[in-house]
Order: structure tokens, then sequence, then C-alpha cells
């Protein structure tokens, strides 16, 4: 499947909008069926039990503007590896044509004299080659919780002037205390420090407890509800990405442009954030049932109507969903909130 709907995904598509957002089975043609299951993958239609119901298309183009930057970075950490992996191939081939003879020609490999070979060198034939040099990769692979978290805790203790981290996802209470004395220290000696979450990570009290921490040492913390991906920014000069789907190896980076590239990134998505405070209070117990009922596909007055309340009440208590999760439609809030558990 490419990334962008095909023209039939589209027509049908505007086909159900035109038709109030919704498609019903004896509108649709046998032929459609296909293109019905490719809308239904992309996220775009949602199956009822009268039908599908058309979903905003935002939410597909943030998660695959998220899919696509992080495939573009992967693509930039490849991009200046291969040079270092290459190295060794590119510097047998130039010593074979250091020893080229008058003529220009390449001299047979094995009539080259045999020399004794530097520990860590790699040979090509007879033809010794020199090892890389140490740093001349600006990306390097970490392997292993253990390996990562020290790496990341020697980043922490040189950094000296300012730190990035975009933690999508939940974040275990547990790891945040075991990392609040790296913080703090970074944050005494003058550091900024600035962190960007999703709303369902402040669903935790005891999470909550150790954002408050941080943030009265001066901690900034704001809450996007997109997607995005996992990063950590050292001084804007050293970056850590995920390099595999488990998140159990990393890539750290050094080269300026593409550390650049990710920092451009956070801040745009720290620009659309909202800061921590709004939503670190607890919403209301009758919030709470109000955004479930909207999650399962409710409209407001059936809302209203399941509750017991006037529309006018779970209106209050949805704007306060729409401004803890950033929503600008009902729509879009109800699609945030898909699939989290609230207590």
């Amino acid at each position: 499947m490419t990334d962008e709907p095909g023209p039939a995904e589209r027509d049908l598509y505007l086909a159900a909008v035109r038709g109030g957002g919704r498609l019903r089975p004896e509108d649709l043609a046998p032929a459609d069926r296909p293109t019905v299951a490719a809308l239904v993958a992309r996220g775009l239609l949602t199956p009822t039990a009268t039908g599908y119901t058309a979903a905003n298309p935002r939410a597909l183009g943030d998660r695959l503007g998220a899919e696509l930057r992080l495939r573009a970075t992967r693509l930039l950490v490849h991009a200046e590896r291969l040079p270092g992996t290459l190295r060794p191939l590119s510097h047998a081939y130039e010593a074979l044509h250091r020893s080229a003879g008058p003529g220009g020609g390449v001299l047979d490999a094995r009539s080259v004299p045999a020399r004794s070979v530097p520990a860590g060198s790699v040979e090509a034939g007879s033809v010794p080659v020199a090892s890389v040099p140490a740093g001349a990769v600006d990306a390097t692979r970490l392997d292993g919780f253990a390996a990562i978290r020290r790496r990341v805790a020697e980043l922490l203790a040189g950094c000296e002037e300012e730190f990035l981290s975009a933690q999508p996802g939940p974040r275990p209470a547990e790891l945040l205390q075991v990392t609040l004395g790296q913080d703090l220290s970074l944050l005494r000696r003058g550091c900024t420090m600035r962190t960007l979450y999703q709303p369902a990570t402040l669903d935790d009290p005891a999470v909550l407890h150790q954002i408050g921490l941080r943030s009265r040492q001066g901690a900034q913390t704001r809450v996007l509800a997109e997607p995005y991906e996992r990063m950590l920014v050292f001084d804007r000069s050293v970056a850590v990405i995920p390099a595999a789907e488990d998140r159990d190896c990393v890539a750290v980076l050094t080269d300026p442009a593409t550390v650049a590239h990710l920092v451009a990134h956070f801040d745009r998505d720290w620009a659309r954030a909202t800061p921590a405070d709004r939503h670190l209070g607890v919403p209301h117990p009758t919030t709470v049932r109000i955004g479930r009922l909207l999650a399962r596909g409710l409209t407001q007055r059936a809302v209203a109507t399941r509750l017991g309340l006037s529309e006018r009440t779970v209106a209050a208590h949805l704007a306060r969903l729409r401004d803890r999760y950033g929503a600008q439609t009902l729509f879009h809030l109800g699609w945030q909130m898909r699939g989290e558990r609230h207590g």
C-alpha cells in the first residue's frame, strides 16, 4: 500500500463525505469492496453496525508524517554511516592505483610485495589497508538497555546548556524516579530542559509527581496530542534516536546537519504543544465518562441523553477535554481518546 490514497480511494471517501460522512452497504458496488477495505486499513473509514463512517484525514496525515520523518531520519543516519563503511574498500582501491606502473595500468595485487599489516587493519588481497580512525563515522549504534542507559547517563553528565527530550507513549514512574537525580543535577548547574509528552502520560499521578519535581527546578514540560518520534538531544550537538522498532537499539548522532534537522522538528512540535500545567489536574469522573462515550462514537446529544445531562453541561466538559488533549474538533478529540484508559 502506498503512503497516499489513490484516485479511487479519494473518490469514494469524498462520496462518503458528501453523504453526510457515512456509507451504507447498499450504496456500494461489488467493485468498491477493495477500495473500502483500503480506506478502512488507512483509518479513513470506520466500520459501524450500519455501514461505514468517514474519519478525519488529519489523523492519517499526522501518522504518515511521523512515519516518513522517522524513515527520512534513518536514511540520513545510513547516509552518514555509508562512507565509513566503504572506507576500507576505498583505501584498498586507492592503494592499488598508487602501485600502478608507468603506463597507468593497475598491477596485479599478487605482484605487490607483502608487508606487515598493522593490528586492526583490513587486508584486501596482499595489499594492507589502514584501519578507519576513531570518530570518522558520525553515527554509532548501541544495543541493549544497559549500554543505552550508560551512554545517556554520560551525555547527561556532560550536558552544559540544553537537554531536549521527546517521549511519546506512557512513561513508567519507576524509570522517572531512577533518572530524577540526573535530571535535577543537570538543572541545578544551569542547563535548560524541555520535554514533550503525550496526554496519556499524565494520567498516572506518580508520573505527575515526578514532572512536578523537575518543574520546580526549572524544567519545562509540554503536551502534544499528535504522533511524534522519541528522541534525546544534548547541547544541540548529539542526538539519540531509536534504530529499531523494539526500542532496544539506538543510534547516537553527531553530524551537525542531522542533529540540526532533528532539533528543528522538535522546536516545531514544541511550538504546537500546550504547557503541561493545563493537563496536570485529574479530570472529573463525569468528564471521564463523557470522554469514554465520545471515543465510542456517540454524538454530543447522544452523550447528554445517555447520562441524563443537558447538552450545555456536556459541552462544558467536552471543552475541558479539548483543551486537555489539544483537539480542534470533537471528531479529533474522539480519535485522540480512542484506546486510552481512564480511571
